[in-house]
């Protein structure tokens, strides 16, 4: 079975088709840069895009960066305020045509990796950090997923929250090195960790795949590993959740 997975992020849009069954991409990725502001008119308009470019006409999982709640989205960190209770299941369907199924960003990249990378069969507490525009987090209990769990917006000093002290925008603004800025995610990762006490902790996003740049400063005593999807979880993730109707 294939579905087309969509994963919205802070600098760019980018979907494939997804054999859920394997877990492989069947197309090319095709990725269009995040309109400026991320206004729902503007970000429906991009999801359009991708949906004709892959001549798609079936049912669409779609990775969003914000809370979602039955297709609705709750919070606005990272895109317009105006994203606030909008239904973007409704939205993106009424654009294209097309049937749509949102998740949390976070929540689809741990489902890539539960399901097929680094979390397949793990039992206990398992959390998923993507790093990239901001941290999200997913959560899974032997492998069932409990949805929006944001530990990235969780408060870490008077007026800033960890995403804004630790995620890799903010190395990238602050032209950080991977040796300081890795010390700032492992402040994150000790968080997390007093937090959830999780037995694995996944991370997924861009800036996993230079995981060897900063693995020396993660010192948290829970094993940290790469998702193995890298920056395609999302998309893989948003058709399983598609595929399952979450």
């Amino acid at each position: 079975m294939e579905i087309l997975g969509i994963d919205v992020g802070g600098t760019g849009i980018k979907g494939a088709i997804v054999n859920i069954e394997t877990g492989e991409l069947v197309s090319k990725k095709h990725r269009i840069p995040t309109p400026e502001g991320a206004k729902p008119a503007d970000v429906a308009d991009v999801i359009a895009k991708i949906v004709t470019h892959f001549k798609w006409k079936g049912e669409v999982g779609c990775g969003f960066p914000a809370i979602i709640n039955h297709g609705q989205v709750l919070t606005a960190t990272n895109i317009h305020d105006s994203w606030k209770e909008v239904h973007a299941d409704e939205l993106f369907s009424k654009r294209t045509g097309l049937e749509f199924h949102i998740v949390n960003d976070a929540d689809a990249a741990g489902l890539a990796a539960m399901t097929f990378g680094a979390g397949k069969d793990k039992k206990g507490t398992v959390i998923m950090i993507t790093i990239g525009t901001g941290l999200g987090s997913g959560m899974f209990y032997d492998g069932v997923l409990i949805p929006n769990i944001e530990l990235g917006t969780a408060p870490f000093r008077k007026n800033i929250n960890f995403e804004q002290y630790a995620a890799d925008s903010v190395r990238k603004r602050e032209n950080l090195s991977y040796k300081k800025w890795g010390k700032r995610f492992n402040e994150f990762l000790n968080f997390v960790k007093f937090l959830a006490s999780p037995d694995l902790i996944i991370l997924g996003g861009g800036a996993s795949k230079k995981i060897e740049k900063f693995q020396e400063e993660l010192t948290v005593d829970v094993p940290v590993v790469p998702s193995q999807f890298e920056n395609e979880a999302g998309i893989v993730g948003a058709a399983i959740a598609a595929s399952r109707k979450l």
